[in-house]
């Protein structure tokens, strides 16, 4: 049986890679943004990577220059170096996601984005599902997982079938991805819903209104979108999606 999504998810808006803000200290994915956003009472959003000794790092590159003061793939480097590389504009080095579980530690709720490793959203996936599925065995608090990649998400219901899962889906506009067109279209269309056992969905934001996102949505999946910036464009994305994944504003809270 599918587990539902719990009703948080769709009640708090939702940090993109936590509250960041690097003008105050708080980078993508960090400590102090997992805090900040906890404090305010919005929900979190982070991205896994894994470190050579399989560890699921909380990163959302594949390469560490955008973001840290290192450079080369995250997957190059073992979990404690990983943790000496500070991250741009704080103070901070990488965390691993069993540091955010504890630190979040049911407060707000929490969704976790696999990133795929594969690199075409095929099948070759596995130590960072595994180590994933670890970490979050036993999490007490409104917690779920998602993957562009379906085969990821199909694995998380083997190895955390309790833990509510989605697909992160997109336009798939080929000109935006390093994929083959074929693949693109397939993804587009939202074909593994059912077979992963999803209960909902983070649509691209600029897409709800395609007619697929509006027949899961009849059929009972949630829809989430990604990535709200502004008050204009949630209350765009909200005639569609029961909730946001924001940055870079501030939206209301339910009262």
């Amino acid at each position: 049986m599918t587990p539902a999504l719990p009703e948080a998810f769709l009640r708090l808006p939702v940090a993109h890679r936590a509250l960041h803000d690097v003008r105050d200290g708080r980078p993508e994915n960090s400590r102090a943004a997992v805090r900040a956003a906890i404090a305010a009472g919005y929900g979190i959003e982070i991205d896994v990577q894994l470190s050579a000794d399989g560890q699921a790092m909380v990163f959302h590159d594949y390469a560490l220059d955008r973001l840290a003061n290192g450079a080369g793939p995250v997957r190059s480097l073992d979990a404690a170096a990983l943790g000496d590389i500070a991250l741009k504009g704080g103070d901070e080095g990488i965390p691993t996601l069993s540091e955010i579980l504890g630190l979040v530690a049911g407060e707000v709720p929490l969704v976790i984005e696999i990133k795929d490793q594969d690199g075409a959203m095929g099948p070759d996936v596995g130590p960072l599902e595994r180590d994933v599925a670890q970490a979050i065995a036993g999490y007490d608090g409104p917690l779920a997982v998602m993957s562009f990649n379906p085969h990821s998400v199909a694995l998380l219901a083997e190895l955390a079938p309790d833990v509510p899962r989605g697909l992160v889906t997109s336009a798939y506009r080929p000109e935006d991805w390093p994929l083959p067109e074929a693949t693109c279209d397939r993804l587009r269309e939202i074909p593994d819903y059912d077979c992963v056992g999803a209960c909902f969905i983070s649509h691209e934001r600029g897409d709800l209104g395609r007619a697929r996102v509006t027949e899961l949505k009849e059929a009972g999946a949630a829809v989430l979108c990604w990535t709200v910036r502004s008050p204009a464009e949630e209350a765009q994305a909200r005639r569609v999606a029961a909730n946001v994944t924001f940055e870079g504003y501030l939206p209301p809270l339910p009262g």
